[in-house]
């Protein structure tokens, strides 16, 4: 099963870590994401354990790291995969694409960390804070304005979700900020735009409120 040139752990750790991961609802994106960092072959479809067991013993490794054991790492990057993984779930049979440049009204080409698309169009847009200091009232005001430039773009027409989440927390300030920043809103049905805030806490992300 294990790739050549990684280290084996042996069909009985393979095993356990297939055994505990399906059961999370892993979306494809972050299987393939996964198989791609550590060079894994991977089952375009099928059940959820059978295309775990076509992928090398390192990807199973950093998949348990990841979702069962909720590590962290320096760069952020596992939170980063915690955070698709939480966007999937919220947009069932949607297609997640990541680090996509999207135009505003401004011209301004934005680059979105997490866009969800429904019959080929966005519908929401989605930003992480993984490491340093809690989100502030700077970090959620730009937040804001780039959601609003892209809704109020031509390809934003459909938008109707920006989320935000975060690994380090939010200010209480911020929060409320934004909470002030979205009643500010043009109440127009088709401007409408709702403005979530997740926060990644006891290995589970909860919604933050003010």
């Amino acid at each position: 099963m294990a790739n050549k040139g990684f280290p084996s752990f042996g069909m009985t750790q393979a095993g356990a870590f297939v055994a505990s991961l399906k059961n999370y609802n892993l979306p494809d994106l972050i299987l393939k994401l996964i198989a791609k960092d550590c060079e894994s072959s991977l089952l375009e479809r099928g059940r959820i354990d059978d295309r775990l067991l076509s992928m090398n013993d390192k990807s199973l490794e950093l998949l348990h790291k990841v979702f069962v054991d909720c590590a962290e790492d320096t760069k952020g990057k596992y939170a980063q995969y915690r955070f698709y993984a939480y966007v999937s779930s919220m947009y069932h049979k949607c297609e997640l694409v990541i680090n996509e440049i999207i135009p505003g009204k401004s011209g301004k080409n934005h680059k979105i960390p997490v866009a969800v698309k429904s019959n080929g169009m966005y519908i929401a847009i989605a930003f992480k804070k993984a490491t340093g200091h809690p989100v502030n009232k700077k970090d959620v005001i730009k937040f804001y304005q780039t959601c609003d430039d892209v809704k109020n773009g031509e390809h934003g027409t459909q938008i109707i979700d920006g989320i935000y989440g975060s690994s380090v927390g939010f200010r209480g300030d911020a929060l409320v900020e934004l909470e002030n920043l979205s009643k500010s809103r043009n109440q127009d049905p088709e401007q409408k735009l709702e403005f979530k805030t997740a926060n990644f806490e006891n290995r589970i992300y909860s919604v933050t409120k003010c």
